[in-house]
């Protein structure tokens, strides 16, 4: 099954469009760009990156961009996400990106990617977000 390892080619287009998408991040204030990308349930790849805001609370993350931009153009149904910063080590979702992702896909992968020293970490959604509010919570 793909995506079940950290070294797993399936992984490469995601790192792929999560470096471009990085490359695009709007960080002027923390300078901490980071990309995420999504691999739809069709067969699609769709990124995001962090876009800052003078006003903090306005920040949009790069995996919650994803998600957007996902859902724009009818995509809902996620099969694996890479989320890419320049940090040493991997760096995780927050905790508002663990909520988003899991309205979708509660056992999601995740590759958590170093851009810069190559270091890798695969996680599920699941497993860094237990007992998660989602939309089976809202059933009587």
């Amino acid at each position: 099954m793909p995506y079940d390892s950290a070294d797993d080619p399936a992984w490469n287009p995601l790192i792929d469009a999560a470096r471009a998408a990085m490359a695009n991040a709007y960080a002027p204030y923390s300078s901490y760009a980071v990309g995420a990308a999504l691999a739809c349930g069709d067969g699609s790849v769709v990124a995001g990156c962090n876009v800052e805001n003078a006003s903090y609370g306005g920040t949009i993350c790069a995996e919650r961009g994803a998600v957007s931009a996902a859902v724009a153009s009818g995509r809902r149904i996620y099969d694996a996400c890479v989320v890419m910063t320049r940090a040493a080590e991997p760096a995780y979702p927050c905790g508002l990106c663990r909520q988003t992702l899991n309205e979708f896909a509660p056992r999601l992968p995740i590759l958590l990617v170093s851009q810069t020293t190559g270091a890798r970490r695969l996680v599920r959604l699941d497993e860094i977000l237990p007992g998660a509010f989602g939309p089976a919570s809202l059933k009587l």
